[in-house]
């Protein structure tokens, strides 16, 4: 009886604190960072760690698929000790600002769409719950910096992976393909005048302002009414990157260069969570996703990634904000060191790299250990809830409060904790 009542008790306390903050206070003590913003890139097909973050010896998958190996040579990186491919070389200079995460490991099937998921959400996909992402959870638990942006924006494609699950309307994303035009069905059409506009508006408010608030219809209302504040020019001019100059535009490369720079734009103006993906446009043949052929310009991709995140980084830095800025890499899991027979790479999920940089942590160029061939983890393993903890602990944010699905709480993480070392 007393285990019921006490039960009972601190599920009140709890409750009540949740109406008076949107972040509960601790249920233990964890390393609370700084970080205001996060930034995480999207390499979609699963990253080879061992062709990036952790070069082991070289292989050789075009005249010998039987050696396995690196596909690139080694190069030394401003931290003694560390190495990166030798495509890598500007972030390799940058190395003191970052961490490459070298022993992540799940133990999910090594599919994409699963893998994508869980690496998304920390959580592997059931037939009960949808759970929200991480940067559905991060847009709900701390709203945007500024109140006039999205908490939560995506720069890629839409999917139930990026979205927030149970969390609902409060943890969805806005998302746009195109950087120079924004986010999909914020512009008007050119027929469509200001005026036009507000009389349209003026006749459809008094048949909204009947619909119950709780409804479906109800949260489409609040959706399009967000939307309608956010098509203005006090948020749509962040999307002109003319107004930067040509030399920082260069500097950023392409495609997916400007993206980041774009980023970083939002990042200014207080969007709390953005993700970025790479390779929209499968330059490689394949993206990250590097079997058969797709190993051959894997390198091309290794190339725009070290141009366009050392940019990032210098940009954030240059503004006095990298510290207050937090970079994440996510791939869906990393590829075994030997080559099939026309010289690609398969998946692997139980060792693999994701990276960290920025956002006032204390990075060390890599953490954790793997061996010879990047396949088993020697030391410092990092689940992947782990990595989800480090990321949420950065921000501020308990890794181990409690969400609510229905009635149901679920915890931020899967009973991740953040790599103490990373912390100052």
């Amino acid at each position: 009886m007393n285990s019921r009542r006490n039960f009972l008790k601190n599920s009140a306390l709890l409750a009540g604190g949740a109406a008076a903050s949107p972040i509960l206070a601790s249920s233990g003590a964890f390393p609370k960072g700084k970080a205001e913003h996060c930034i995480f890139i999207w390499l979609g097909g699963g990253m080879a760690q061992i062709d990036t973050f952790d070069p082991k010896r070289k292989g050789d998958s075009k005249a010998n698929p039987k050696k396995a190996g690196s596909e690139y040579e080694k190069i030394d990186t401003c931290v003694p000790g560390v190495q990166f491919c030798e495509h890598l070389p500007q972030l390799g200079q940058l190395a003191d600002r970052l961490t490459a995460v070298r022993t992540v490991n799940h133990d999910a099937i090594d599919e994409h769409a699963f893998a994508t998921n869980l690496v998304h959400t920390g959580r592997k996909t059931t037939g009960s719950v949808t759970y929200p992402s991480i940067g559905s959870i991060v847009a709900a638990q701390l709203g945007a910096v500024n109140p006039d942006v999205p908490a939560y924006m995506l720069m890629g494609y839409p999917n139930v992976s990026r979205g927030p699950g149970f969390l609902g309307a409060k943890g969805n994303f806005v998302y746009l393909t195109d950087t120079k035009n924004g986010p999909a069905g914020f512009t008007r059409p050119a027929d469509v005048t200001s005026d036009r506009a507000s009389r349209r508006k003026a006749l459809l408010d008094p048949l909204m302002d009947r619909i119950p608030e709780d409804s479906v219809v109800g949260r489409y209302r609040n959706a399009q009414e967000e939307a309608l504040r956010l098509a203005g020019p006090d948020f749509m001019r962040h999307f002109d990157l003319d107004d930067e100059s040509a030399d920082l535009r260069n500097e950023y490369g392409g495609e997916f260069g400007q993206r980041c720079l774009l980023a970083r734009r939002l990042v200014q103006s207080g969007v709390r969570f953005i993700e970025v993906s790479h390779n929209l446009n499968f330059m490689n043949g394949t993206g990250w996703d590097t079997h058969n052929e797709g190993q051959a310009n894997q390198h091309l991709l290794i190339q725009e990634l070290d141009v366009a995140m050392s940019a990032l980084i210098r940009d954030l830095e240059s503004k006095g904000i990298l510290d207050k800025t937090l970079i994440a890499i996510g791939t869906e899991f990393g590829r075994p060191a030997g080559f099939d027979g026309r010289g690609g790479r398969g998946h692997q999920g139980s060792c693999f790299s994701l990276v960290l940089a920025g956002g006032g942590l204390k990075h060390c160029g890599a953490y954790g250990v793997t061996d010879d061939l990047s396949k088993k983890i020697v030391e410092n393993p990092v689940p992947l809830a782990d990595y989800h903890a480090t990321i949420h602990a950065a921000l501020g944010i308990d890794p181990s409060h409690e969400m609510t699905d229905g009635s149901r709480p679920v915890p931020i993480t899967d009973g991740g904790k953040p790599i103490a070392g990373l912390f100052g």
